[in-house]
């Protein structure tokens, strides 16, 4: 599956069978809006929403949250490369190949920094 990356800082998932959308934010370390956001461009995201509109995720959903937060926030993926990944689209090559370009800007970066000081 994906690299859980920044992932292994996140707290587990408890054995519940809905969260609501404050949990979901804490567990995911992803504000409220952001996750609002997200239901809206990726189809596969698609919280129970109950009367008052209130949305409960599964574990499923939690899952998936997770795996976009890492594409997004740890492989520098855009929204729309997110969704192409997760739909099977993109090819692992060009994937790894963006996410070495980053690293090596970030690795640049640091040494600038370092120089800096």
């Amino acid at each position: 599956m994906l690299d859980q990356g920044h992932n292994k800082t996140l707290p587990p998932i408890p054995a519940k069978r809905y969260f609501t959308i404050g949990e979901v934010s804490d567990l995911c370390d992803v504000k409220q809006h952001v996750l609002r956001y997200w239901e809206n461009e990726f189809d596969n995201l698609n919280p129970v929403k109950r009367r008052g509109n209130r949305r409960y995720y599964q574990r499923n959903d939690v899952m998936m949250i997770r795996q976009i937060r890492s594409l997004l926030y740890d492989h520098g993926y855009t929204i729309n490369g997110a969704r192409q990944k997760l739909n099977g689209q993109v090819e692992e090559k060009e994937a790894s190949k963006s996410y070495q370009v980053i690293q090596q800007t970030v690795q640049e970066l640091e040494e600038i920094l370092s120089i800096l000081k």
